[in-house]
């Protein structure tokens, strides 16, 4: 008899000798992975070179994690520094979850920005051509809190409900079995986003930035919906999540950026690197 819910993973972490191997590590690495492989296609289709997008992703990708984790950490920082906090010891432990996006674009962004200078690359494309790839990675490392069994929203009794375990269920709401899994509709969302970015891409052939800043706009868009479903511990301004803020403030950004760029630089880069006459190979 199929379950009138999604049933949660009896377990996400699995002990091989003295090594933890845990779900939520797993899928961020995945992501990373499928979204450096689906950015280099695309990088190389717009005449970028031959292991550049690995080259940048060194330094992107330490920069992001960083960024994600310091993001988690203050916008939830009773957890961790409140009365009966956790400490700064488990404020390091991202490997029990927390990674907030916004730090992690602002950071990779950073690590990116630096790589593109030292390998005279230009960032505007590279963000062009990492944001289908991104909204992949994000997709995938949210399966991740279904291991965890985190980030679900309200109780529910829809036919995809999820069900989480008692020792899981936030205070408050220890009657209920199962919940909104937001996780799965974030999950579903940065799947269509990734295809609606593509596929505007592909059709208008958009530069200078106003892929990532679709991706960026789209995305925030889905961002209120779910975030407004947690029931998971939050910092809150006038009552209402921080998130939810951040993802109006950047969403709006994004757009006027839209707005503004197709008006000073219409079209396309010619060239992804910042002088026209470097050559693929001038890498250090």
């Amino acid at each position: 008899m199929i379950p009138a819910y999604i049933p949660s993973p009896s377990q996400g972490v699995w002990e091989i000798g003295p090594i933890p191997i845990r779900a939520y590590a797993m899928f961020i690495l995945l992501g990373i992975f499928v979204a450096v492989y689906i950015t280099d296609k695309r990088w190389k289709a717009r005449g970028g070179g031959e292991g550049q997008i690995a080259d940048v992703a060194l330094w992107a990708v330490p920069a992001g994690i960083v960024g994600a984790r310091v993001y988690h950490v203050m916008t939830d920082w009773t957890t961790y520094f409140g009365a009966d906090g956790a400490g700064f010891v488990a404020a390091l432990k991202i490997w029990q979850g927390g990674l907030g996006i916004w730090g992690g674009v602002a950071g990779g962004a950073l690590g990116a920005w630096y790589a593109c200078r030292r390998y005279g690359l230009l960032l505007p494309p590279l963000g062009d051509a990492l944001a289908p790839g991104l909204a992949v990675a994000q997709a995938i490392g949210r399966l991740g809190n279904w291991f965890n069994q985190e980030l679900f929203g309200e109780p529910t009794t829809v036919p995809w409900a999820l069900q989480i375990d008692p020792a899981n269920r936030p205070a408050g709401y220890e009657q209920f079995e199962t919940f909104h899994p937001t996780f799965l509709y974030e999950a579903l969302w940065c799947l269509g986003v990734a295809a609606v970015v593509w596929w505007l891409d592909r059709r208008y052939r958009m530069g200078h930035g106003r892929v990532f800043a679709t991706y960026v706009a789209l995305y925030t868009l889905g961002r209120l919906w779910w975030e407004l479903l947690r029931i998971d511990s939050a910092t809150l301004i006038f009552g209402v999540r921080i998130n939810v803020f951040t993802s109006v403030l950047v969403g709006l950004g994004a757009v006027l950026y839209i707005v503004i760029s197709r008006r000073r630089v219409p079209g396309r880069e010619e060239s992804v690197y910042r002088e026209p006459a470097q050559s693929v190979d001038a890498r250090d």
